[in-house]
C-alpha cells in the first residue's frame, strides 16, 4: 500500500496527474455520454415532452447524488490526508463509515421521494403536461438510488488511495451498460431496413419508463462491482468488518468537507426549481425541454474537467498533509491550465455547432431553434469554468471547509439564482439564458481573489515556520 500511496508524494506531478486523471476522465466522459445518449434515445423514442420530463427529473437525481458525493468527497479528503500522515487504520475507518452512512442516507431519501413524488415533481417545475412523464421516470429511479450511492462513494474513496482505474471501471460498467440497455427498453424496434428487409430486434417499447429501468439495472451492476472490489481485498486500505461501523466523529468531519460538493449539487437542484418555474412562465414547456437538452450537452463538456478535478484532489490533499507545498503549487498550476484549455475547447464547439448538437435530440424544428439560440447565450463565459472547479476543490483538498463551502455557494446561490429571479421580468426568457454567463464571471473573480489571498497567507506562514 505504501508504494501505491507514496507515488502521490514522489512521482513527477504532471505524470501523476495524468495517471490519476485519465482513468477518471474516461469514466466521466462515459458518464456524460450516457446522459447525452439517454436523452437522445428518450427524445427520439418518446418525444419532446419526455425530454421535458427528464429535465424535471435530472436535478432530483443530482440531489440524490449530492448526498453520496458529500460522504465520498469528504471521506476521500480525510483518507488521502491520513494516508499522507501514515495513519492507515484510521483511513480505513473513515472509508467504512463513509460507505455505510451513504447507503443508509440513500434509502431514507429515496423512501421520502417515493412518498411525496407528485409534490416534489411539481415543485421542480413540472406542468400538467410534463408531470406524467416525470412521474413515470422518477418512480423507478428512486429504487436504484442506494446502489448508486455506494458506487459513487466508493469511487471517491478508491481515488483517494490512488486507485483511479477502479473508479473508472465502476463508471464504465454503470454507464456503458445503460447505453446498451436503453434502446432495448425504450424502443419497439431496434434496427434498419435494407432493400425492404427489416434487420434488427424487437425492444420492450417502454418509453421513458424503460430508460429508468435501464438506469436502475446499470446502477445495481456498478454497485456489485464496487462491493466485489472491497470484498476481495482489492483496496489498499486495511478494511475489516469493524471498519464499516459508523463513527460519527468521522462523519462530522466528512460532512463538513463534503458540504461544498453537496451545496453545488443542491444548488443545481434549487436552481432547477427556479429556472424550470421561470421557464414555465416566460418560455413554456418547449423552453423546459430545450433547457434539458442544453444541460445534457453541458454535462458532457464538463465531465472531462471533473475528471481532472478527481485526479487533482488526492494529489493536493496528500501533499498538503505531507507538507510538500512545492508539489501542491505545481499541481495547482498544471490543473488550472489544463481545465481552462478544455473549457475553451468546449466553448468553441458549442458556439460553432449549436444546431448540430441540438439536432441530435429531436427533429422538432421549433425546439431546435429555441435550444440553439439559448445554448449560445448560456455558454458565453464557459472558458472560465475550469478556474472555478479547481479553485473550489483546492480548499476541500486542504481541509478548509469554510472557503470551499462559500465558493460552492457563490455561483448558484449568491449570483445565479438572484439573477434568474431579477432579469426575466426585464428581459423575458433571454434574462434566464444570460444569467448563466454573468454568474460565471462573478464567481470566477471571487474564486481567484480568495485563492490568491489564501495562498499568499500560507506562503507567509511557511517562511515564518508556522506550518
Amino acid at each position: 500500500m505504501k508504494n501505491k500511496t507514496q507515488l502521490l508524494g514522489n512521482e513527477p506531478v504532471g505524470k501523476l496527474l495524468i495517471r490519476l486523471s485519465v482513468p477518471a476522465t474516461i469514466g466521466m466522459i462515459v458518464n456524460g455520454l450516457y446522459n447525452l445518449v439517454d436523452t437522445i434515445f428518450v427524445g427520439r423514442g418518446a418525444g419532446p415532452m419526455a425530454i421535458a420530463g427528464l429535465t424535471i427529473a435530472f436535478p432530483i437525481q443530482m440531489l440524490l447524488m449530492g448526498f453520496a458525493q458529500t460522504y465520498g468527497v469528504g471521506g476521500a479528503s480525510i483518507v488521502s490526508r491520513r494516508l499522507g500522515e501514515g495513519r492507515d487504520e484510521e483511513a480505513a475507518s473513515v472509508a467504512g463509515s463513509a460507505l455505510s452512512i451513504s447507503f443508509i442516507t440513500a434509502i431514507v431519501v429515496s423512501a421520502l421521494g417515493l412518498l411525496f413524488i407528485e409534490p416534489v415533481l411539481k415543485g421542480f417545475g413540472a406542468s400538467e403536461t410534463i408531470l406524467p412523464f416525470a412521474r413515470e421516470y422518477m418512480s423507478v429511479i428512486f429504487f436504484g438510488s442506494p446502489f448508486l450511492a455506494i458506487a459513487m462513494t466508493g469511487n471517491n474513496l478508491s481515488r483517494a488511495e490512488g486507485q483511479a482505474k477502479i473508479a473508472m471501471m465502476t463508471m464504465i460498467i454503470g454507464t456503458g451498460l445503460n447505453i446498451i440497455l436503453d434502446p432495448i427498453f425504450i424502443f419497439e424496434w431496434i434496427g434498419f431496413t435494407l432493400s425492404g428487409l427489416r434487420i434488427g430486434i424487437y425492444g420492450l417499447n417502454l418509453g421513458i419508463r424503460g430508460a429508468a429501468i435501464a438506469t436502475v439495472i446499470s446502477q445495481f451492476c456498478a454497485f456489485l462491482y464496487i462491493v466485489y472490489f472491497y470484498k476481495r481485498g482489492g483496496s489498499h486500505l486495511p478494511l475489516k468488518r469493524r471498519s464499516f461501523k459508523i463513527q460519527f466523529k468521522y462523519v462530522k468531519e466528512m460532512v463538513l468537507l463534503g458540504v461544498p460538493t453537496f451545496v453545488r449539487q443542491a444548488g443545481m437542484s434549487l436552481l432547477a426549481i427556479v429556472i424550470n418555474n421561470s421557464l414555465k412562465i416566460y418560455g413554456g414547456d418547449i423552453s423546459i425541454a430545450a433547457y434539458g437538452m442544453i444541460n445534457r450537452v453541458l454535462m458532457f463538456i464538463f465531465m472531462p474537467l471533473f475528471g481532472i478535478v478527481q485526479g487533482y484532489q488526492p494529489i493536493a490533499g496528500y501533499n498538503f498533509g505531507a507538507k510538500k507545498y512545492d508539489r501542491l503549487a505545481q499541481v495547482n498550476r498544471i490543473s488550472f491550465i489544463t481545465t481552462t484549455a478544455m473549457s475553451l475547447f468546449g466553448f468553441m464547439l458549442i458556439q460553432l455547432l449549436p444546431r448540430l448538437l441540438m439536432g441530435m435530440f429531436t427533429t422538432d424544428k421549433e425546439l431546435i431553434h429555441v435550444a440553439t439560440s439559448a445554448i449560445r447565450k448560456m455558454t458565453l463565459a464557459l472558458p472560465l469554468i475550469g478556474i472555478q472547479v479547481i479553485g473550489g476543490t483546492y480548499f476541500q483538498s486542504v481541509g478548509k471547509a469554510g472557503p470551499a463551502m462559500f465558493l460552492g455557494l457563490s455561483r448558484q446561490f449568491i449570483f445565479l439564482i438572484p439573477l434568474v429571479l431579477f432579469l426575466p421580468p426585464l428581459m423575458g426568457v433571454n434574462g434566464i439564458w444570460f444569467s448563466t454567463p454573468i454568474a460565471d464571471v462573478l464567481s470566477t473573480v471571487l474564486t481567484v481573489l480568495w485563492m490568491a489571498l489564501s495562498w499568499n497567507k500560507m506562503q507567509k506562514q511557511i517562511k515564518m515556520g508556522m506550518i
